[in-house]
Formats: C-alpha cells, sequence, structure tokens
C-alpha cells in the first residue's frame, strides 16, 4: 500500500489556520461566512438565469422582427443581445468566485427565471413590450440580490450588480420610448 506524500515545509508565510478540504484546496476565506456566500450565490443563480432567458428572447426578436422598424429594431437587438451574452460569463463566474456551481442548463434556468417564454413570435411592437417586461424583470432580480450583496459586505458582487442595474434600467427606458 502506497502511503500519501506529506506536504513539504517550504518556509513560506501562509497562514497556519487555514482549513484546507479534502481534496487539499484551501477553503474559501474571503471574510464572506458559507451562509452569505450560499445566500448571494442563490440569487446570482437566478440574475444568471433570468439574463439567460431575456437574452435568448432578445435574440429571437433580433431574428425574427419584421415590419416598418425592421432596421431600427434588428440593429437595437443586436446591440441589446450582445450586452446580456458578455454579461452573462461575468455573473457565472462570481458565483464560482464565491465557491458554488453555476446553473447552466435550460432545465435549471426554466426553474430559475422568473421571465415568461413567448409562445409565438410577436409583432415588433409586442416584441419591444415584452423586452421591457423582461428588463424590468431581471432589474428587479439584481436589486433583491444587490440587498443580500450588501448585507454580506460583498462589494465585488454588488459592483456588478449596480453595472447590470444600470444596463437593465436604461435599456428598459430606451424600449418603452419607443411605445409612447
Amino acid at each position: 500500500m502506497a502511503k500519501k506524500a506529506s506536504p513539504k515545509k517550504n518556509g513560506s508565510n501562509a497562514s497556519a489556520g487555514t482549513a484546507r478540504s479534502s481534496a487539499g484546496a484551501p477553503r474559501i476565506d474571503i471574510g464572506i461566512s458559507d451562509k452569505d456566500r450560499a445566500a448571494v450565490a442563490g440569487g446570482l443563480s437566478k440574475l444568471l438565469a433570468d439574463t439567460y432567458t431575456l437574452y435568448l428572447m432578445t435574440h429571437n426578436f433580433h431574428w425574427n422582427v419584421t415590419g416598418p422598424m425592421f432596421n431600427t429594431l434588428h440593429a437595437m437587438f443586436m446591440t441589446q443581445y450582445t450586452d446580456l451574452w458578455n454579461s452573462i460569463d461575468d455573473v457565472a463566474e462570481r458565483i464560482r468566485a464565491l465557491g458554488h456551481f453555476a446553473p447552466g442548463t435550460y432545465r435549471e434556468f426554466a426553474k430559475l427565471t422568473t421571465i415568461s417564454e413567448p409562445a409565438d413570435v410577436p409583432e415588433a411592437l409586442e416584441m419591444v413590450r415584452q423586452l421591457v417586461v423582461g428588463h424590468e424583470a431581471v432589474a428587479k432580480t439584481a436589486r433583491n440580490t444587490l440587498k443580500v450583496a450588501d448585507a454580506a459586505n460583498d462589494e465585488p458582487t454588488a459592483d456588478l450588480l449596480t453595472q447590470r442595474l444600470e444596463f437593465h434600467e436604461k435599456t428598459a427606458w430606451m424600449l418603452r420610448s419607443l411605445l409612447q
């Protein structure tokens, strides 16, 4: 039977009190409790599901928009889905940095999202209405998660959420302006 090699002392000044998991990696010790990290990651998982669902809806509308506003909406939707796509990775990686797995399947997203998918391809202005509702839903999810992150003193998550709130609130306003 082979012996497990014992860790070598290398003279580093690493904290002697750092707990290690069974795999040998140090436990996460970033100044946020396990319970708070789990709560923040849970909120971010809902944000990820909402963002991904809104991304799919926006991309779908980009492909399928028709009518007199085609060029305007086609280009606007592309700008929006590109931002949504780019933000997905930031949210998922923050969940991982907090020590939790990010949801990554349609099944998981369907359970977590607050956004309803359209049953068919709506008319152009109905697309805009649905996207207003979608952006406001994501903003509400981000705002609720921001409260949890603030309570946990999780500044990186709070910063990410503030950026997402700014995008979703501004986008909802711009889309709503098309309907007035």
